[in-house]
């Protein structure tokens, strides 16, 4: 009964101070009705806030995003910037079409300009990688973008970027959050009706000045896309750069063309998902039957710093083929070798390694690996070209030191562009890759989970029982990634190296286990190389490739016992 009353005692509490008249409601109702179990639930902890910044489901108490969680992180981001010396400075706040997104940018606007910082709001709900180039072009000393990019409808999310226009890293995360939990009542949080600045669209006009930085100036244009933002904030930005670049204008998908933040035509506003294609593949389909068959269809996620892309496939059902993130960036990373980049190609330890192969083929281009996630990748030295398997690419790292989903639309399209003035297609491109350097086939074991118990304890038993064999390649090395290493901070995650087959069918394959850092699942990433003769062999190459992913995938999950 204590216990109980405790509870009930906290969450009046917490609504005594809630200024969402929504959030209020939903709690007085859950304490009305003394329903327990789910205030036990929302009231279990806080939302952490870590290196993605905060991210959760909509909803009342600190177990959920709110204006209550997003008032006190705004607070907490002010103090610490105003001890690390920037008092006076600008904060620049973006924020996409999500439920709440619009109040939480308010709600931030409001409590730095009440903590004597300036705060600067984009002018409508934009792609997130325009609020990371707004942090560099105005000079800004930090930068907030409210956003769940690709999550489920009922999330948000509050992303956090310094002066450097990079997401943050530890320890600044910590400093943050240590102020954040300092925070006492909201009540005396000032926060002023007025006072901060709604930016114009001369920013907006100045990144997308900057997206034709990356395409080569009298290069192939011709080329035609289907293109969904996946009722998400990327249509307007992604058509104005094309118009602007020479492009045909880009057929979008009616029904996903416009912002919703239900997302009422997906069950996950993630093009990697199953399902979230189906349109786009239907609507390339009938323009085809019209006789203008489109060359790619390209995808943005919600928020528009990813971009996914599909070729034709006459072999599959849909008639077209997903291509893996991975060998979006080999194809990407190909291309700027061609157009003579300058500067270090990277991507993180869960990518394929065939970037590695193409940087050491190419005239000195250097190469690294880093953690999962663009906060690491955007701090490499004299970072160049950067991508993630996760269809993240950094095209232009000296305007947005993010991943862009508009800027590698751009570049997706040119390459498509001077390929089709050849005779040829991106998945020439991809056969001519993989007999150069070998087949380096990915695929991803994603288990998602209610309960986050599971995850541990999955991770804790490959750390007592590590594999030794997997898909019948030996375990050469497993590296338990927690321990850190000269190369790499500590991360929650399991290498494994597995040696070649003694018959010469693979070269090589590598596993990394790690659990996801914004959504409830253990994620897997798997990469087999295969040797390739010609591309006559190719075929059989993938098919053996695809057995032998099958098999590590079967032999891990037992191993993990999921």
């Amino acid at each position: 009964m204590e216990q109980e009353r405790d509870l009930l005692t906290r969450a009046r509490t917490w609504l005594a101070e809630d200024p969402d008249p929504e959030t209020r409601a939903e709690l007085a109702a859950l304490i009305d009705a003394e329903n327990l179990p789910e205030l036990t639930t929302r009231f279990a902890g806080t939302l952490q806030f870590g290196t993605a910044g905060l991210r959760g489901e909509i909803g009342a108490g600190p177990m959920r995003m709110n204006r209550t969680v997003v008032i006190r992180a705004a607070a907490g981001l002010a103090a610490y910037l105003k001890k690390q010396g920037h008092a006076g400075g600008t904060v620049v706040i973006g924020y996409d079409a999500r439920h709440k997104s619009a109040d939480f940018a308010r709600d931030t606007a409001a409590v730095m300009v009440g903590a004597g910082l300036k705060a600067a709001v984009l002018p409508r709900p934009l792609p997130t990688p325009v609020l990371a180039f707004a942090i560099r072009h105005l000079g800004a000393v930090a930068g907030v973008e409210v956003t769940a990019s690709h999550n489920p409808p009922r999330d948000n999310g509050y992303k956090v970027y310094l002066g450097d226009g990079s997401q943050i890293v530890p320890p600044a995360d910590a400093g943050i959050a240590a102020e954040i939990a300092a925070i006492g009542s909201l009540h005396d949080v000032p926060r002023p009706e007025a006072g901060w600045e709604t930016l114009r669209d001369t920013v907006l006009d100045a990144y997308l000045e900057r997206t034709d930085a990356v395409l080569t100036n009298g290069s192939a244009r011709d080329v035609g896309v289907v293109y969904t933002p996946m009722h998400g904030v990327g249509r307007t930005v992604l058509t104005a750069a094309f118009e602007r670049a020479g492009f045909p204008a880009p057929l979008v998908v009616a029904e996903q063309a416009d912002p919703d933040p239900d997302f009422p035509t997906v069950a996950f506003p993630n093009p990697e998902e199953p399902g979230a294609m189906d349109l786009s593949f239907a609507t390339a389909r009938d323009a085809a039957a019209r006789g203008e068959a489109p060359d790619i269809i390209i995808a943005n996620d919600p928020d528009a710093d990813r971009c996914a892309v599909a070729v034709p496939d006459p072999d599959n059902v849909e008639g077209w083929r997903m291509l893996r993130g991975d060998e979006v960036g080999a194809l990407l990373a190909e291309h700027l070798v061609h157009k003579n980049a300058a500067g270090t190609f990277a991507t993180t330890i869960v990518s394929s390694s065939l970037l590695s192969r193409i940087a050491a083929a190419s005239t000195g281009t250097p190469y690294e690996e880093t953690l999962t996630g663009f906060k690491w990748l955007a701090r490499v030295d004299g970072l160049r070209y950067a991508y993630e398997e996760a269809l993240g690419y950094c095209v232009d790292p000296e305007g947005v030191r993010d991943k862009d989903g508009i800027t590698a639309a751009l570049l997706v399209a040119e390459l498509a562009a001077e390929l089709k003035e050849k005779g040829r297609t991106l998945s020439d491109l991809l056969d001519d890759l993989a007999v150069e350097h070998g087949l380096h086939a990915t695929d991803q074991l994603s288990v998602r989970v209610e309960d986050l118990s599971l995850i541990a304890a999955a991770m804790r038993r490959l750390r007592e029982q590590p594999p030794t064999v997997l898909a019948g390649l030996q375990v050469t090395t497993a590296d338990d990634l927690a321990k850190g290493s000269e190369s790499l901070p500590p991360t929650d995650g399991l290498r494994y190296h597995l040696s070649g087959n003694e018959a010469g069918t693979v070269s090589a394959a590598r596993v990394i286990v790690r659990p996801s850092g914004t959504e409830p699942k253990l994620k897997c990433y798997l990469e087999a190389v295969v040797p390739v003769a010609s591309s006559a062999a190719l075929t059989d190459a993938r098919t053996h490739a695809a057995e032998v992913l099958a098999s590590i995938k079967t032999d891990l999950a037992r191993a993990a016992g999921i």
